[in-house]
């Protein structure tokens, strides 16, 4: 992981730098006594993950993470006040810590900004063949569209069920719609896309697919009555 620091203590960003040089896979780039000049290196470079202080002159935190809205970067705060910790996660950061900084804490918050990492490397990933790649467990299996019958929302979850196995990936249900191929797949509801290949009969107020009765919002339903060529 590439990070910065930007804090405009000299001894809170000498503790951090410290404390990041124990961890083998986290890598300082830089470090920033002022929130204004993070900003503009933002604009240029991209880093995994910004260890931040709040309080600063001329741009404070919580005002460059508003400013860095939309990119993939990960913040952990650094702070001697409690006080902010509401409106901070309210910014979906990953973690907020309270000076003095402990390295058992400063472990903490790294590893889960390592699993924020590893669970957008488990998005599904598609191919230009007709398949797409899935974590299960340990291991990224090979999964042919063909075999999957619909994909189902849960939370942070989008669950893919083929005949034999559903596999559970962690994403948005949003990302999965825009890539299935639109020939094939077709969403039916808020939290269901399904293939329509996979369509055995359509019945009030939904849909079965492989003996499951799925619900067709009607919001959705002349959609799919236009694919089905229902009239």
């Amino acid at each position: 992981m590439k990070a910065l620091i930007v804090d405009d203590n000299d001894i809170a960003r000498t503790t951090l730098s410290h404390l990041a040089k124990q961890i083998p896979n986290l890598t300082v780039v830089n470090e920033y006594s002022n929130a204004i000049e993070a900003y503009h290196h933002l604009q240029e470079n991209h880093v995994d993950l910004i260890f931040l202080d709040i309080e600063m002159p001329e741009m404070t935190g919580i005002e460059l993470t508003k400013n860095l809205s939309g990119k993939d970067i990960i913040i952990i705060f650094t702070s001697s006040k409690k006080e902010y910790a509401l409106e901070a996660f309210e910014l979906n950061i990953a973690d907020y810590i309270l000076k003095p900084i402990m390295p058992a804490r400063f472990l903490q918050a790294v590893s889960k900004a390592q699993s924020i990492i590893e669970s957008r490397k488990e998005n599904v990933q598609f191919g230009k063949e007709e398949f797409l790649f899935v974590r299960d467990s340990n291991i990224t299996r090979r999964l042919k569209l063909d075999d999957i019958f619909y994909a189902e929302a849960m939370g942070d979850y989008v669950k893919f069920y083929t005949k034999e196995k559903m596999f559970a990936i962690h994403g948005k249900m949003k990302t999965a719609e825009e890539r299935l191929p639109k020939d094939d797949f077709i969403r039916v509801h808020r939290s269901y896309i399904v293939s329509i290949g996979k369509i055995d009969t359509l019945q009030d107020g939904g849909i079965m697919i492989n003996k499951k009765f799925i619900p067709v919002a009607d919001a959705y339903r002349k959609a799919l009555n236009t694919r089905m060529n229902v009239f």
